[in-house]
């Protein structure tokens, strides 16, 4: 098997709900994405999600792919960093290399007429979840609803974005906990605040809420890069620091796992690829360290989080991102259940993909469309 080309489609569509954190506190509906087709001499086609900012990439980096067996993935993963080498596995070049090898991978898995989950070595098809509402800019009673939504599904662990207002998210953490409560199992509480507070400033902000709540983890308490700052406020709470969704590959959290920075490692299909995630995996197991994916369109990052030992939970946002296509992982009791489709078990409905491609992706559909907020990180 050898691989011939690539082929991409831009598409845009409505998400089912706001979603929106401390720097997009109004919300957005609007989403982009990009589909890779990458095509080889037999029948078998592999696809991968990904950014829209990767598409100007994926030419060049299939060149290096072409010709190649698609099937020795993590070498054909080194050999697309490399090519990346004089700028780095940064930005969208890094974007681009994580779609192709989703593509990749998706291929080796087909060619092995199983599923995913089974070619990565999982024992049991099934990953616990946690909700994750993107919810800044719900009211109380639709975040009330999420979370009652979730329960509903066994799921007992939920995150709330925050930061921006302490008594805000006293009020809505209490909110999220009663909601979660209804799954009739243990709750577990998370806050994410986007890198919006200083070290100091995330002390006092997590020592407060620790006076009236038990919280598993705060998220993104300092800048992602702070690995003394993290490491700061993880010794000055009762809480675990998690961190890693924002780096881009594995070089990137080298600093906060030899500083021991942050007691949660996170990592996604944006980790230079879920080859990179992997390796983070292992690294982050090397030092005893628990590692949590991150939310994925139909979260078939739960195919890898399968296979990691140290995986923990992973985050469901359950906000339509698969409308237009099927995949064969369902939410039941709180836990991901992985089915038997071969690959990722993605298949698009190609009409209803026709109606949404796009030349290029509208503002408002970006990741972060308001970039950081202004007064973020100003506090002393």
């Amino acid at each position: 098997m050898q691989v011939t080309g690539v082929r991409s489609l831009l598409y845009e569509h409505d998400t089912s709900r706001l979603l929106g954190d401390v720097n997009t506190p109004k919300g957005r509906k609007r989403h982009a994405a990009l589909v890779v087709y990458l095509d080889t001499n037999t029948e078998l086609t592999g696809i991968g999600l990904g950014t829209p900012a990767a598409r100007p990439h994926i030419e060049a980096l299939t060149q290096v792919l072409v010709g190649r067996d698609p099937r020795g993935v993590r070498g054909l993963w080194k050999m697309m960093t490399d090519a990346a080498f004089k700028v780095g596995v940064v930005g969208p070049i890094a974007a681009g290399i994580s779609v192709l090898d989703m593509a990749l991978w998706d291929l080796k898995a087909k060619a092995n007429e199983e599923p995913l989950w089974k070619t990565l070595g999982a024992a049991e098809p099934r990953v616990r979840a946690y909700a994750s509402g993107l919810d800044m800019p719900l009211s109380d009673e639709q975040l009330q609803s999420y979370y009652e939504h979730m329960a509903s599904q066994g799921v007992s662990a939920g995150k709330l974005k925050g930061g921006a207002n302490l008594d805000d998210d006293l009020r809505r953490i209490e909110i999220m906990q009663r909601a979660l409560a209804t799954s009739g199992k243990p709750v577990m509480l998370m806050l994410d605040v986007n890198e919006h507070l200083t070290p100091k400033q995330a002390i006092r902000h997590v020592h407060t809420i620790e006076d009236n709540f038990d919280l598993t983890w705060i998220e993104e308490p300092a800048r992602r890069w702070d690995s003394s700052g993290l490491r700061q406020i993880s010794q000055a709470v009762r809480a675990s620091v998690a961190s890693g969704e924002n780096l881009q590959n594995p070089g990137e959290f080298c600093s906060l796992l030899d500083e021991r920075a942050v007691d949660v490692v996170q990592v996604g299909t944006g980790t230079a690829g879920l080859t990179g995630s992997i390796i983070v995996g292992d690294m982050a197991y090397g030092v005893e360290r628990p590692v949590s994916g991150m939310n994925s369109p139909g979260s078939l990052f739960a195919h890898v989080a399968a296979a990691m030992p140290n995986h923990t939970m992973l985050e469901v946002l359950a906000a339509g991102h698969d409308a237009l296509f099927d995949i064969n992982i369902t939410l039941a009791d709180g836990f991901l259940e992985l089915g038997n489709r071969p690959g990722l078990g993605i298949e698009f409905d190609i009409d209803r993909l026709m109606e949404h491609v796009v030349e290029s992706p509208s503002k408002e559909a970006g990741p972060s469309p308001y970039g950081r907020r202004h007064d973020a990180g100003l506090n002393p």
